[in-house]
């Protein structure tokens, strides 16, 4: 019986195997490894196979879109002179439908906060769910949309290329493309670009993993300069690849590549590419720099892997300094700006979270530290303040606490290493399993309103919202949401 028993077993585990190596081997079936360490299984694409797809819809969303303004243009004939190309396209609805000020021009908002107040939103979701308005697939990496008239911006790994990609608003038709040979991966991140495009007066600004710095026009894609960071700045990429987004300040750029030798730090003449200055010898972090007025002084805010630091925004001096530091340097979630000087920082791997208060003494600034405890520890994500709290996910907890003191007022419902974001009161999370939720913010205790899967493959990258649109992707897919209220 025992032997019987062995030998059903043995057979049973090769089965198993060769069932399990025939799903890796045709079928894409992969560990992945989720924020915290959480194995999962998941079929996944290889990246040529993925750049192949893509191919194949875009080109029959060309087609598509070619038929229908061929048939418009000869069922109404006084729609003759109607755009004929997605480009076209996007240009009439820069003026017919974005005729407000609705942008949303750098890594998480204008302010790079996480919050939109342009409009407000929709907030009673249906109980099944959004439906969106155009889904598609979409290439790999974490960045994440930057929104302007009527395009939306973001950077993908299709095959061995990053390209950064243009698309119309409304129906998610491809409307430019510019790409350069750079395959970056990480065994525990993925593949793909980090960071997100920068937008300001009709160009783009984007930064690819492996340092490709790019400045493209906004309506076309043309190329009007390029450098590589890394190899400016003498320096060595970081694990999870270059993914703090450019900063616009005045006639510069402001990069991130944390070189040695007084080159972390990079500004750039955002017309031409040439370098302004420099600064600082510090390793390179993953959060985005911050430009802000702290203590009366307008100032760059930038998180190193070793410090939190204020620059002058003309010549990169050194104004102040706070030591803050991680495991592999993983220091990701922005910097949050409280008012009265203060600002939030924060960061997982036993560092936790910490308020920081910069004030003037004379002509000099200074810092002390506030508060420092273990409340609201922000890995992949960054929190969002409203109404006097912040909210973020403590690990993979959405939790709530006051800046003033760091007390907790309340920690519930599991989202994972998500994503979070704020607008009409209301905390959008975009979960890192492809689940969008709706949660009110106050203090009072976790409410979450809605929940429901978006996207396939795993979700770290940041939602982004502009003229009432939600822009949401993943590794593998990427969808709109019309928020607006006055049209439900």
């Amino acid at each position: 019986m025992l032997r019987r028993i062995l030998k059903f077993g043995s057979l049973s585990l090769v089965g198993l195997l060769v069932l399990f190596g025939v799903l890796y081997q045709f079928f894409g079936l992969r560990m992945v490894m989720m924020g915290g360490g959480r194995p999962t299984l998941q079929f996944v694409m290889n990246p040529e196979e993925q750049a192949e797809l893509i191919a194949q819809h875009r080109a029959t969303q060309r087609e598509s879109f070619e038929v229908e303004a061929t048939a418009a243009e000869i069922t109404t004939p006084m729609l003759v002179e109607r755009s004929s190309t997605p480009e076209q396209l996007s240009s009439e609805k820069a003026t017919a439908i974005l005729t407000t000020p609705s942008s949303w021009t750098d890594f998480r908002g204008p302010l790079r906060n996480g919050e939109y107040n342009e409009l407000p939103i929709l907030t009673d979701w249906p109980a099944k769910g959004l439906q969106p308005i155009w889904k598609q697939p979409v290439g790999g990496g974490y960045s994440s949309f930057t929104i302007s008239h009527g395009r939306v911006f973001t950077i993908e790994q299709r095959g061995t290329e990053e390209v950064v990609a243009a698309y119309d608003v409304e129906t998610g038709h491809e409307l430019w493309t510019n790409a350069w040979p750079a395959f970056f991966t990480e065994a525990l991140g993925g593949n793909g670009p980090r960071a997100t495009p920068t937008l300001f007066d009709g160009l783009v600004y984007a930064l690819g993993a492996e340092g490709e710095f790019r400045c493209l026009d906004e309506e076309t894609g043309q190329l009007r300069w390029r450098t590589n960071i890394l190899e400016d700045a003498g320096a060595n990429n970081v694990i999870w690849g270059m993914s703090a987004s450019p900063l616009i300040v005045d006639e510069t750029v402001i990069v991130l590549p944390g070189g040695s030798n007084g080159r972390s730090v990079i500004a750039y003449n955002r017309h031409n590419g040439s370098t302004a200055w420099t600064a600082l010898d510090d390793r390179a972090a993953y959060a985005s720099p911050m430009l802000v007025t702290l203590g009366g002084v307008r100032q760059l805010l930038i998180l190193t892997a070793e410090r939190l630091v204020g620059l002058t925004p003309n010549d990169g001096t050194l104004l102040w300094d706070y030591p803050w530091g991680t495991y592999n340097d993983i220091t990701v979630a922005q910097p949050l700006l409280l008012g009265n000087g203060r600002v939030f920082i924060s960061s997982s791997y036993g560092s936790g979270g910490a308020v920081v208060e910069i004030s003037a003494f004379g002509e000099t600034l200074g810092i002390r530290e506030v508060w420092r405890s273990n409340r609201m520890k922000n890995r992949f994500t960054s929190s969002v303040l409203y109404d006097g709290f912040i909210y973020g996910l403590d690990e993979a907890i959405l939790a709530c606490i006051d800046p003033a003191t760091g007390e907790l007022q309340w920690k519930g419902g599991r989202y994972g290493y998500g994503q979070v974001m704020l607008a009409s009161g209301h905390l959008i999370v975009l979960t890192e399993d492809g689940e969008l939720a709706l949660v009110r913010a106050t203090p009072g205790g976790h409410e979450e309103l809605a929940r429901f899967p978006v996207l396939d493959s795993k979700t770290w990258n940041h939602p982004a919202m502009a003229g009432g649109y939600l822009f949401v992707r993943s590794l593998g897919e990427m969808a709109a949401f019309d928020l607006r209220q006055d049209e439900k």
